[in-house]
């Protein structure tokens, strides 16, 4: 069964007359990703560096590994690990001296140091690399060097703050593989991006957080099924055909038919999605109508998110993001 790794309660931070987090609330299960998600200013960041007991919160409990965060921060330190934006590699030594150089920086006597960056290099395919400077590595190899310095005395817990920020889609794909081996193999990581597409892949959970408060804590689908069922959706060859596509639209649909002149399509949400899209495409095929596209058309994270929290966003204080 599943066991709590991370777990706030009703946790506060101000920074002079802004609160950075307002009765804020967080639960990760072992061997989960958790994904932050909101605006610039929401609380994000500081959330992270409470847990990581970097900076000192106002109001409310936290323990991280089964430990209080204000009393026992020591043991919670010895069981954690953290990934900044930033990649913390030295580019003239190659990735095996990185790893080894971190492992003696936390006490590891040198031989233990060695085994362990060999495992590390192996686990996050970089053993081929091993002997090459970092300056040479592409963003998403050093990414992944980043982590492996992190995991080097495996973490029961691994905090990554935008960890694919300014690396490409190769890269980014390289860091996402990265992070799933790590919670497969029993490793919590608390996850904060702007990249919908990122937590839609990698989270288990996602809190979408606002002005320092939690709004929502669930899946991905989860948060999608809260934008309401599946859509119809039909693009007109022809333009002249919208009327009649839309009336094939509404008796299958479930909703307000909606029509888009600008895209030549219309759509509406159904509540039996096959049974309307089989129904649909017969009654196109029978009045001889020539479209475009047809499909079904499920919300996505994005949509859910900004529903969520609106378009806007929050001012950040100087302390946070």
């Amino acid at each position: 069964m599943p066991t709590t790794t991370v777990e706030a309660s009703n946790l506060g931070k101000r920074f002079k007359d802004t609160a950075a987090l307002d009765g804020f609330d967080l639960v990760a299960e072992s061997g989960t990703v958790l994904g932050l998600l909101g605006p610039n200013g929401a609380g994000k960041t500081t959330c992270v560096r409470i847990l990581t007991t970097l900076l000192r919160f106002d109001t409310g409990t936290a323990a991280v590994a089964g430990f209080d965060i204000a009393r026992e921060a020591r043991q919670v330190r010895r069981r954690i690990g953290l990934t900044g934006q930033r990649t913390a590699v030295d580019e003239l030594l190659t990735a095996r001296q990185n790893l080894v150089l971190f492992g003696k920086l936390f006490r590891l006597p040198k031989a233990a140091a060695r085994e362990r960056a060999d495992r590390l290099l192996d686990q996050f395919g970089l053993t081929e690399a091993a002997d090459r400077q970092a300056k040479g590595f592409s963003g998403g190899m050093k990414r992944r060097l980043d982590l492996a310095a992190s995991m080097i005395l495996a973490p029961q817990v691994l905090f990554l703050d935008e960890p694919t920020t300014g690396l490409d889609p190769a890269g980014r794909r390289e860091v996402w593989d990265a992070v799933s081996g790590l919670a497969a193999d029993g490793t919590t990581v608390v996850l904060t991006t702007h990249y919908l597409d990122e937590a839609d892949r990698l989270c288990d959970r996602i809190a979408v957080i606002d002005h320092g408060r939690n709004l929502v804590d669930d899946t991905p689908a989860g948060l999608k099924r809260r934008m309401g069922a599946d859509r119809l959706e039909i693009v007109a060859a022809d333009p002249a055909d919208l009327s009649a596509l839309a009336d094939i639209v509404a008796a299958v649909a479930e909703g307000e038919v909606v029509t888009d002149e600008g895209a030549s399509s219309v759509a509406a949400p159904v509540k039996e999605p096959v049974a309307a899209l089989t129904a649909a495409a017969t009654a196109v095929r029978d009045r001889a109508l020539t479209v475009a596209d047809i499909g079904l058309r499920r919300p996505t994270l994005d949509e859910a998110f900004l529903e969520l929290i609106g378009e806007g966003t929050t001012k950040a204080p100087k302390e946070d993001r």
